[in-house]
């Protein structure tokens, strides 16, 4: 017994066959009466002497049927509900993105910012069940994403990521670690009672603007929060491009001087923060296992189980409908127009058979 469709949306489509089957069939009797009355009855019966109408309408009717359950089965009809209790063990992680402008640089190829989105995209799909929140962070924090265990929506979140996700520019870690603090307890564990194991990943080009980090790290690491940083950029630095909307550079930011801005990436802010975390700090380049160790190191950490989740099974029987209308197809190629025999004409003039 069918308990349901998973994709209904494609039942819609057997009324259009319904219909379609009826306009096909009306236009072929008007198309033969008018032939017909073209032809005259003598000429017309001499010329579809061999044609069997009973075949044609069986044909086009095993044709309908063929794609009605071709329909059927990519709807999907399922049946034989169980559900299942899933139970989910991992960690809460923050992962806080640097969006200031420097991240534009391109002493890495595409840009720095490019290229940190991709590499933790890569991480989110290594990190198996974690509950994973996303922070942009500048000048200031803001909350793109609570923490979820939908990596599909993480990702969406982390390709629109731009400078402009935060209207103060400048790399401040003491607000964004701030604002991490009060996510987890905003978003973390549901109640007081459970012991999760949380922890920060610091996506950034280390430029830190503002004092205070150090002090806001320690504030978490008091609360049991481990701290792991991601390094992007290079010593030697690059150029902040300006483009226009085509994507062509057309100059480089310049400082209150009117000289080029070089940025540079020496990682020191980043390996302290990580060292006080009880984390580590990985310098990110193309093919150097940077995102692997980072998996790894988090995988050490304590696993918590902090959701639980009812999952509704069921029997696939789309093959059903789908072996039938191949039946069905066969059958349609077996049968003929065209009757055994027909009558014997021989010249203008009709035969007996005996």
């Amino acid at each position: 017994m069918i308990a349901k469709f998973a994709h209904p949306v494609y039942l819609n489509y057997i009324w259009m066959l319904i219909i379609f089957f009826f306009l096909i069939s009306f236009y072929l009797s008007k198309k033969s009466k008018k032939i017909k009355n073209i032809l005259g009855d003598v000429t017309f019966s001499f010329l579809t002497q061999n044609v069997s109408k009973r075949g044609k309408k069986t044909k086009h009717t095993l044709k309908f049927f063929v794609l009605v359950f071709i329909v059927l089965a990519l709807a999907r009809p399922q049946s034989g509900e169980k559900k299942t209790n899933i139970k989910s063990e991992g960690i809460e992680l923050m992962i806080l993105f640097d969006v200031s402008r420097s991240m534009l640089a391109e002493d890495i190829r595409p840009s720095r910012m490019e290229m940190a989105k991709k590499e933790v995209m890569r991480f989110i799909k290594k990190s198996g069940p974690n509950k994973v929140g996303i922070l942009a962070f500048a000048g200031t924090g803001v909350l793109l994403s609570p923490m979820t265990t939908d990596k599909s929506a993480i990702n969406m979140y982390l390709d629109s990521l731009t400078i402009d996700a935060v209207s103060t520019q400048g790399t401040e870690f003491k607000s964004a670690l701030s604002a991490a603090h009060e996510a987890f307890k905003r978003g973390g564990a549901e109640s007081e009672d459970s012991v999760v194991t949380r922890a920060i990943i610091l996506v950034s080009d280390g430029e830190d603007n503002e004092p205070g980090a150090l002090k806001a790290a320690e504030k978490l690491v008091d609360e049991g929060v481990h701290i792991f940083a991601l390094g992007f950029g290079t010593e030697d630095g690059g150029k902040i491009p300006i483009k226009d909307r085509y994507g062509n550079t057309k100059t480089f930011y310049k400082d209150k001087s009117g000289a080029v801005v070089v940025t540079k990436t020496k990682g020191t802010i980043l390996k302290e923060l990580a060292k006080s975390g009880g984390g580590s700090f990985y310098p990110v380049d193309y093919g150097n296992g940077a995102v692997e160790a980072l998996v790894q190191d988090l995988k050490k950490l304590e696993q918590s189980e902090f959701e639980t989740a009812d999952l509704t099974q069921y029997d696939e029987n789309f093959q059903i409908f789908l072996i039938i209308a191949l039946i069905l197809a066969f059958i349609e190629i077996l049968v003929s127009e065209r009757k055994k025999m027909g009558r014997l004409w021989r010249g203008r003039f009709e035969v007996n058979k005996n």
